[in-house]
């Protein structure tokens, strides 16, 4: 199932800091390019050598968040197939091999890029809404991302990512990077316990607290299935 084009309904925009942030489908070239000015933005000053373009495959969708007009966020969801495979398996395909042989299935988060200064919930959105159109739309069991090994612990913590594969070269970004996994069913859990409790959630220092809440997914996977404007 492909979802159609055009905005999110716009029940998915919320208030953050006296603006409001909309999510969106990266589903024209304007959109893509907004998208890949922001990932050459924030990955360019780190002096990664990585390819902005972003490929409009039938397995992957991009959702960019943006605030009176400008790009903010956006990430690219891939999702495991026979054809294309993962990003991540040019360098850890033996590691994601043993899952599928699990029975797993597999998807990718990739080309994440926050401006600075942005809340906290336009990550949280981006995830929360990806995790909705792998799982509870596609039944997808795992993500699987590559991440620099200085961010390691910020993905461990902020949602429960574990080491999986260890650390290699990156080649697309020329860079060292560990692959780690998070088990889906898992984030489910934790978004039922803190989704939603913003900043009520009770010394919880994950990003779950800002994540919607678990009776919105409902209404969020009916538009994203009817790819609703």
């Amino acid at each position: 199932m492909v979802v159609g084009e055009g905005k999110l309904d716009p029940a998915m925009e919320h208030e953050i800091d006296l603006q409001r942030f909309h999510i969106r489908m990266a589903d024209s070239r304007g959109r893509r390019e907004s998208a890949s000015l922001l990932i050459r933005k924030m990955y360019g000053w780190r002096g990664y050598a990585v390819d902005p373009g972003i490929q409009h495959a039938m397995n992957k969708i991009t959702l960019f968040a943006e605030t009176a007009g400008t790009t903010v966020g956006t990430m690219t969801l891939c999702l495991d197939n026979d054809e294309t495979g993962l990003p991540a398996d040019e360098n850890f395909r033996d590691k994601l091999d043993l899952l599928r042989a699990q029975g797993r299935r597999l998807c990718e988060p990739s080309r994440l890029a926050i401006d600075k200064g942005v809340s906290k919930r336009v990550f949280a959105a981006l995830i929360h809404i990806s995790y909705i159109y792998a799982h509870n739309i596609h039944g997808y069991t795992d993500y699987v991302i590559e991440v620099n090994p200085r961010h390691v612990v910020f993905y461990k913590r902020m949602l429960g990512f574990r080491d999986f594969g260890g650390e290699r070269e990156c080649t697309r970004v020329g860079a060292p990077a560990v692959l780690l996994r998070l088990d889906l069913a898992y984030m489910g859990e934790r978004i039922r316990q803190y989704g939603g409790m913003m900043e009520q959630h009770g010394g919880e220092r994950s990003f779950y607290p800002f994540f919607f809440p678990i009776s919105d997914e409902a209404g969020i996977t009916c538009r994203l299935v009817q790819g609703r404007n």
